[in-house]
């Protein structure tokens, strides 16, 4: 298997553009260019990251001086988000959105998702490089390859059990699923880490991340047993996990789900760059608190058109974006925030329908 570059792919550089069906996507790319949209913000994000450790130092000294009390269950609540916080920032450095430099970035990344969160950067990456190279691709993106949950009815095929229970009512149990996502991204970094082949290139790549996550899990358990009872901690860690693979999951679940999939059209798979990242993705409308909350994931389409463009820049992408769309007579999918979820869980309910009749 192809080993996956250091940093996730930025399809907005010039030789991808060219390979990209780049007579669309060109002048997109020479107006955002021009506005200076694709120079980093190092600054903003300095700001943003500064804050949130100063956020993770609060908790720790709120759990230190509290003590063994149940009241400081409810600083799970803030971790959360502050872990939440910690993952936006991680998958923005993979991107290479914060910093020019390949090894700042690569630093960044593995200070916020192996040491903060527990989650393998390489194993990430490589998952994540393919999604973005095709998105919703019931063939070639991991995120929509059939598992827990399915995403097309030809893949409820055959699923019985307890698996056919989960897919005939996978949109009600949607979020209940989703409480478990930050122990998986943990599970499936180790994995990775273990794993004979996996994404790592080097021995000192895996070494790196090994010696990190180790960090991580000592750190967390150490911190928690210290300052609460066995029985605190465990609950602790679970509201913790919980609440941060909900907010992970609220982030994540409107971008793509019921939108278009490449591999249903005849043309799918001929699609240029800037159709298949726009007819794919759909964004959430909102202020400065969507932006805050779904970490800027809510500009999805222009997130995929431009993986490498700093957070704050995406919502100034977007009128540049939708009139080219507009142009182009290509469909620019924008929602509100519960409109988005309400789309996104019809269709794991339409997909389920036929193992419901069967039943």
């Amino acid at each position: 298997m192809p080993q996956a570059p250091a940093t996730l792919t930025a399809p907005d550089r010039s030789t991808t553009v060219r390979r990209g069906g780049g007579s669309e996507f060109a002048p997109l790319l020479r107006t955002v260019k021009e506005q200076g949209l694709l120079e980093r913000r190092a600054g903003w994000y300095a700001r943003g990251m500064a804050v949130n450790f100063l956020g993770f130092a609060a908790v720790v000294a709120a759990l230190v001086l509290l003590g063994p009390s149940w009241w400081a269950l409810l600083l799970a609540v803030p971790l959360a988000l502050l872990s939440a916080r910690a993952a936006f920032v991680g998958h923005d450095a993979g991107h290479a959105q914060i910093s020019g430099d390949r090894r700042r970035n690569r630093i960044i990344q593995l200070v916020h998702a192996d040491l903060l969160l527990g989650m393998s950067q390489e194993w990430w990456n490589d998952k994540h490089n393919r999604h973005h190279a095709n998105p919703n691709h019931l063939e070639k993106d991991p995120d929509v390859a059939a598992d827990i949950l399915v995403f097309a009815q030809h893949q409820t095929a055959g699923r019985t059990g307890v698996r056919g229970w989960l897919t005939r009512h996978q949109a009600w149990l949607f979020f209940p699923l989703t409480t478990l996502e930050g122990i998986a991204l943990k599970v499936y970094g180790f994995q990775a880490l273990f794993s004979k082949g996996g994404p790592f290139r080097t021995r000192r790549e895996r070494l790196v991340e090994g010696a990190l996550l180790l960090a991580h899990v000592v750190g967390y358990a150490t911190l928690l047993l210290a300052t609460l009872t066995v029985g605190q901690a465990l609950l602790f860690a679970l509201v913790h996990q919980m609440l941060l693979g909900l907010h992970l999951g609220l982030a994540f679940a409107p971008n793509h789900k019921g939108m278009e999939t490449p591999d249903a059209h005849p043309d799918g798979d001929s699609w240029g760059h800037l159709r298949r990242q726009v007819l794919t993705s759909r964004n959430i409308r909102g202020g400065v608190l969507t932006d805050w909350f779904l970490g800027g994931l809510n500009y999805q389409i222009e997130h995929h058109l431009f993986p490498s463009m700093p957070r704050p820049h995406l919502r100034l992408a977007q009128p540049a974006v939708r009139a080219h769309c507009r142009t182009l007579g290509i469909p620019y999918t924008e929602t509100g925030f519960i409109e988005s979820y309400r789309q996104a869980l019809g269709h794991l309910h339409e997909v389920g329908e036929p193992l419901r009749t069967a039943a």
